[in-house]
């Protein structure tokens, strides 16, 4: 082998060493290496450029090869790829007794759409799925089988509404969303189809909006009817003494019924707002009553009724705040009154109930009230007669009002009735 073989086959392998060395030890000792390398080649050449030059190009060779290891022996290091489904990076069986508690509805879905965990919130409201079963065999709804195929296709999130209708009425705000490793194709490995039961929440702005539309009503009708006879007195009544004194009264009639609507709300809104804080004051129910029947004695006597009070011989005593539980049965005896007049008396009965209970009946002998009414009546502006209520100048938020402070009270209205045979509402404590 001439010299400048010699040479060329050690300045390979000096590169093949610095090759490896890059992969291995980086690129901070390559280039020390190839510097040194450059520069003994240089001296060598401007000194001897046989003898000088080959002993540096040995010499280079050398300290490549004591740095790095014989590039024999480096190997490329492996490239790791992904699997073909990458779920060891969520430990189902870990993370399902999370889930199950959870009360969202959630499934767990592959890539093709298989459900591979339904939670237990999800089996109760849809039903088991088999596992390995498609999506598609347990939900039929087009759009959340869409929502479910967009995300499996382009790997977005997507949320839609909804709804139900049998057995009954819900609402659900569904959400699929992609979450854990990738597949080798670079797709997510699993998939989240979430379901969160909103009706309650659609009810209340139900309810809400009813409200806001019936107390519009309720103030509007006898602002049309005071604007109106103001109208009429400053103009063809303007100087009528006798208009002047027909019209007044009722002109007084109507404000003071949007008076009491106004105070009704007012009700309303302070109830809500400690609806969450049970009275923690001791009230006795006998003298309470009695003060109650005492207040209502002129109201009955102007409808010819009598209010008999049938109470026991010991003191009965609930956890409770006096004034609202005065307002519950001011309520109850005046609607007795009132819409039981035909009957002539109403009974306030009290009862004990062992350990620390009670309970109050208002007995009406009236008309009674038909069945299809009964469930509705604690609904806000629900009139069984439209008419009767406001002839009786009754605004329709008496008995919401007694319904939310009972529920402040934990306590309970039972309403029996039977048309013709009069009407029973009793509060248990």
């Amino acid at each position: 082998m001439t010299v400048a073989r010699l040479a060329e086959r050690i300045l390979e392998d000096g590169l093949n060493a610095g090759r490896g060395l890059w992969s291995r030890i980086g690129r901070a000792r390559l280039m020390l290496g190839a510097v040194t390398l450059i520069a003994g080649g240089a001296l060598a050449l401007a000194v001897d450029p046989v003898a000088v030059g080959f002993g540096w190009l040995v010499l280079a060779g050398a300290a490549l090869y004591a740095a790095g290891d014989d590039p024999r022996d480096i190997k490329p290091a492996p490239v790791a790829l992904p699997a073909e489904d990458s779920r060891n990076d969520v430990d189902l069986d870990a993370i399902t007794p999370f889930l199950d508690e959870i009360d969202l509805g959630i499934y767990v879905l592959s890539a093709n759409g298989s459900v591979l965990f339904q939670n237990r919130s999800a089996g109760t409201t849809f039903g088991a799925v088999p596992q390995g079963a498609h999506i598609s065999a347990r939900m039929r709804a087009p759009g959340v089988l869409d929502i479910v195929r967009d995300t499996l296709t382009s790997g977005r999130s997507n949320q839609i509404e909804y709804s139900e209708r049998l057995p009954s009425e819900r609402v659900y705000l569904v959400r699929s969303v992609p979450v854990g490793g990738v597949t080798r194709a670079g797709e997510a490995a699993l998939y989240l189809l979430m379901f969160r039961d909103i009706s309650e929440a659609r009810r209340i702005d139900r309810m809400r909006s009813d409200f806001v539309a019936n107390a519009s009503h309720e103030l509007r009708t006898p602002l049309a009817s005071l604007r109106g006879y103001i109208e009429t007195l400053q103009g063809p009544a303007k100087g009528d003494a006798k208009a002047q004194e027909r019209f007044l009264p009722i002109m007084l009639d109507q404000a003071t019924r949007m008076s009491r609507l106004v105070d009704d709300l007012l009700s309303l809104s302070r109830l809500e707002v400690r609806a969450h804080l049970p009275p923690d004051k001791v009230v006795e129910l006998g003298p309470l009553l009695e003060h109650v029947r005492d207040a209502l004695l002129p109201l009955a006597r102007d409808l010819e009724v009598e209010v008999v009070l049938d109470l026991p011989d010991e003191p009965v005593s609930v956890n409770g705040d006096h004034d609202e539980l005065v307002e519950v049965f001011e309520n109850l005896v005046e609607n007795g009154c009132k819409y039981g007049a035909e009957g002539g008396r109403v009974d306030v009965v009290l009862r004990a109930i062992k350990p620390r209970g009670a309970e109050v009946s208002v007995i009406d002998h009236g008309p009674g009230i038909p069945a299809e009414h009964v469930p509705r009546l604690t609904e806000r502006f629900y009139r069984v007669s439209v008419a009767d209520s406001r002839s009786k100048k009754g605004t329709g938020l008496g008995l919401a009002i007694v319904k939310h402070i009972l529920t402040r009270h934990r306590a309970r209205l039972v309403v029996r009735s039977e048309v013709g045979k009069g009407t029973e509402f009793t509060v248990r404590f």
